[in-house]
């Protein structure tokens, strides 16, 4: 027998004995999925408008300040250096602000399941694995928003797909991997 054979047969019982560790037919969770912080997903452009609108503290620009006065809501130590680098990052026209497009070109190639995994505790601020209605409410507030708790149960119940009343890891990667609907 050659030594191609030798490996085509051990190949072949080797997936004879293989038993899968879940259901046929039923979806893979994150979970099941092999994960690497380097998966890339593509980003909604309507919502990082939005998301930048949010951020901006004058029309159509992004400066240091903002960056550091939203850095500094969530705690972040070294708020201000952090928020000089981000905008050293993307400023492609050295005007010393990010401007939408400068903005989207950052995430032009998409965001890292890794950043994805850092929003999700950005919510989850008592690190159960959890986001509760609260807790969404306290990042609403810290982010200038006002919302009823009532409002903020209504977001969780709309993204929570099994139904337990929290969003969890795999609830939150669905909500920012799908398409959005276009009203």
């Amino acid at each position: 027998m050659s030594h191609l054979s030798i490996l085509t047969f051990k190949y072949n019982l080797a997936k004879l004995r293989f038993k899968p560790s879940r259901p046929a037919g039923r979806l893979l969770s994150a979970r099941d999925r092999q994960q690497s912080d380097l998966m890339m997903y593509k980003p909604d452009e309507e919502e990082m408008a939005k998301v930048f609108d949010k951020i901006a503290g004058e029309p159509g620009r992004i400066s240091r300040s903002d960056l550091q006065a939203l850095l500094q809501r969530f705690e972040k130590a070294d708020a201000a250096g952090e928020a000089r680098r981000m905008v050293c990052a993307a400023d492609s026209n050295k005007d010393g602000y990010m401007d939408l497009e400068e903005f989207m070109e950052v995430h032009r190639n998409g965001v890292q399941l890794g950043d994805i995994r850092r929003a999700f505790f950005v919510f989850d601020r008592d690190r159960d694995g959890r986001i509760t209605a609260e807790e969404v409410m306290d990042v609403l507030r810290r982010l200038g928003d006002s919302c009823s708790l009532e409002d903020c149960r209504k977001m969780v119940k709309e993204i929570d797909r099994n139904h337990d009343g929290f969003v969890d890891m795999d609830d939150f990667m669905a909500m920012m991997t799908r398409p959005r609907k276009r009203m």
